[in-house]
């Protein structure tokens, strides 16, 4: 099991309480393509934050590999992100005044990784999503469907153990987002990447291997 999550609960204050997550348990075995669906409001996007240690849940247990996360302290969580997390967001969230190539080897850099290193890795990366002839291509010189590839590169590199896709093609038309979903499908079989990725379209369900459906905070049986 590489995720277990027992009883989370995520409550934000306010003049009303809004209660985002209820109760909520899984499991997630290690290597599964996982899709978190439901309506917008309806939990997943909170969820995948609470997974990722992007938020902070009110109650409950997450625990990645046998790690119970509850106990870590901020350093703690910042230093999992950056080794053992990958994260790719539906706005490529990529430094317009970088290329494809050093956007993917920044996250090798902050490890302290040699300058060969870390350059071999990045470009082993972007060919592995098709990118190899764009290394140094600004964002501004790609189109939305490759500027995403360069983000998934750039989440891979340190070798996640879960890679976490906030609704990766919200921002792509069709075609580019079949190039997308078809990438990770391809990642997941071959190379057993876990991804767990937020969607609301229902065409994406059948490239994953498990669909956790959540409605009003509550996961659905």
């Amino acid at each position: 099991m590489i995720i277990e999550v027992k009883n989370l609960k995520k409550t934000y204050e306010g003049e009303v309480l809004t209660h985002a997550l209820k109760n909520v348990s899984f499991s997630v075995q290690k290597g599964k393509f996982v899709a978190l669906v439901g309506r917008s409001g309806s939990g997943k996007s909170t969820l995948l934050h609470q997974l990722g240690l992007l938020d902070t849940p009110t109650a409950g247990e997450i625990i990645i590999d046998g790690v119970k996360l509850s106990s870590f302290s901020e350093d703690q969580k910042t230093e999992f992100r950056l080794r053992k997390l990958g994260y790719v967001f539906q706005s490529y969230a990529l430094l317009p005044e970088l290329t494809a190539l050093e956007s993917v080897f920044l996250p090798l850099m902050l490890l302290r990784i040699s300058r060969d290193e870390y350059k071999e890795r990045a470009y082993e990366m972007l060919k592995k999503v098709g990118l190899s002839s764009k290394l140094h291509h600004l964002p501004k010189e790609l189109s939305g469907g490759e500027q995403q590839r360069v983000a998934i590169a750039r989440a891979l590199i340190n070798n996640p153990m879960i890679l976490f896709a906030d609704e990766p093609t919200a921002n792509l038309d069709s075609e580019s987002s079949k190039v997308i979903l078809t990438l990770f499908k391809k990642l997941n079989e071959e190379i057993g990447q876990t991804i767990i990725m937020v969607t609301h379209e229902p065409d994406d369900e059948k490239y994953v291997d498990q669909i956790i459906r959540l409605k009003d905070g509550v996961v659905q049986k």
